[in-house]
């Protein structure tokens, strides 16, 4: 099954002649921090896509320059259907991960066993035409790469040596999972924050050392230039300020959108730190970070694996399936969104212009109301909903 999702994937890159748009930037900032480039002056690709990425990730890049680009695709995509059998793997190992113990236990005696490989390798099948996991393949992009360091790292048993450092280094280079220091420090998890910071420092240091003029650049000027990453309207930005900006038919909703995104970051971090287990509190950190970043690309949603499989984990089959139909129907390229088609859309077409950022505050609503519920009894039913 794995093998034939994975070479009709492949066959329709072929067809589609799909150009991999984010690897060759990646490629590209490779050549600038190797070669001493101008970084953030580059653009790659007939779209001239710049680089939005800190200094750190390119000079992580640099490899990519010493193979050819048709190789390269290659060795990306392969490379990505691994990372998507270990995504799948550590979602399973997050949907029975246990709540965090106090400092004076001592660890479980080992972590839940893996999936058996005929499931893995069938999850992972199906997982690959979810459209968040379609389009990070298409692109050539990293996100499964930055959610494996994340979700290997929280899974972690508690007290493992150095837990917190792969955050720090998913971290510096995608500044988005800084959010679950954040929650560590909510939870009273300071030794991991505390690692993860300092994981996360080092990766600035070394892309000062290394680039020191393009460090500069970027952490002074760059890093708020949020419009270089691409038109916050468009319906490829599944976050809060995409939502607003087609319901207000505004290409720069500006206050309403940071009061509404300050809001539900608040509500989204304080319903993390309060989750009764961690991996409802790792998730809703996730939705979180996606509803409040600024631009939230569709293909940064594989948050959406991991997602399935607490809820199914719950006993929850329904809204799984539901949640499975939202990340696969793909209703937003099915809008208008021609030119600026995006901010012209009627009120009836604003829910599938919007299916994730949608979904997402439906689930922090939902626990919410999960959340101010007292618990009948001291037993915490596995079947509850994320909270």
């Amino acid at each position: 099954m794995l093998a034939v999702s994975l070479c009709s994937f492949a066959a329709l890159c072929l067809l589609q002649r799909a150009p991999m748009a984010d690897l060759l930037v990646y490629r590209a900032e490779g050549a600038a921090a190797s070669h001493g480039g101008d970084l953030y002056g580059l653009t790659a690709t007939p779209w001239r896509l710049p680089a939005t990425y800190p200094p750190f990730a390119a000079a992580l890049f640099v490899p990519t320059t010493w193979i050819p680009v048709a190789a390269l695709k290659a060795v990306f995509l392969a490379g990505n259907a691994l990372l998507l059998a270990g995504l799948v793997s550590l979602s399973a190992r997050l949907a029975s991960h246990p709540p965090p113990l106090p400092p004076h236990r001592s660890p479980p005696p080992h972590l839940p066993l893996p999936l058996p490989p005929p499931l893995l390798c069938a999850a992972t099948a199906l997982a690959l035409w979810l459209e968040p996991v379609f389009q990070t393949l298409l692109f050539g992009q990293i996100n499964l790469a930055v959610t494996c360091l994340v979700l290997w790292d929280l899974t972690r048993p508690p007290g493992a040596r150095g837990k917190g450092l792969a955050l720090g280094l998913a971290t510096g280079v995608k500044l988005t999972p800084a959010i679950f220091i954040a929650y560590l420090l909510l939870r009273g998890r300071t030794r991991e924050a505390a690692t993860a910071t300092a994981a996360f420092t080092a990766t600035v240091v070394l892309g000062t050392l290394l680039l020191p003029a393009a460090s500069v650049e970027y952490w002074t000027r760059r890093l708020y230039e949020t419009g270089r990453v691409g038109k916050a309207w468009i319906v490829d930005n599944q976050s809060l300020q995409g939502l607003i900006a087609r319901a207000l038919h505004d290409p720069a909703p500006g206050a309403c959108w940071i009061l509404t995104a300050a809001a539900v970051g608040a509500a989204g971090l304080c319903l993390a730190a309060r989750a009764r287990q961690d991996r409802h509190g790792i998730l809703l950190t996730a939705l979180t970070a996606l509803l409040v970043s600024p631009i939230s690309w569709s293909h940064h949603w594989v948050w959406c694996v991991p997602l399935l499989a607490v809820l199914l984990a719950d006993g929850r089959p329904r809204l799984a399936a539901a949640t499975a139909a939202v990340f696969t129907a793909r209703t937003f390229w099915l809008v208008p969104h021609q030119g600026e088609g995006d901010l012209r859309l009627p009120w009836w077409q604003q829910p599938l212009a919007s299916p994730y950022p949608l979904l997402g505050l439906a689930l922090l609503a939902g626990a919410a109301l999960t959340s101010a519920q007292p618990v009948p009894s001291a037993r915490i039913s596995s079947a509850s909903t994320i909270r």
